[in-house]
């Protein structure tokens, strides 16, 4: 998957799973300033991601994230690896 495909996806789960605006997803929104998500979400959306990659997430690999563009570089990382 290209990086613009990953994007595609992620924004397509943020909508689906939590009613996000597709005007509100960016590659610069932050997860939880922007986008209004909370930690229960966020292990929601790592769990989907799993499913997308195909592999196990630890959750220090997303304990940096902020924005979707992170999200996006780390859901590539996982799928280059």
């Amino acid at each position: 998957m290209t990086r613009d495909e990953i994007f595609t996806t992620l924004s397509g789960y943020l909508q689906e799973m939590f009613e996000v605006p597709a005007e509100r997803v960016t590659l610069q929104a932050k997860l939880f300033e922007d986008l209004d998500l909370d930690s229960i979400d966020a292990v929601d959306l790592v769990v989907r991601l799993q499913d997308l990659t195909g592999k196990k997430i630890s959750p220090e690999a997303f304990k940096t994230v902020r924005t979707v563009s992170d999200v996006v570089d780390r859901v590539h990382d996982l799928l280059t690896e």
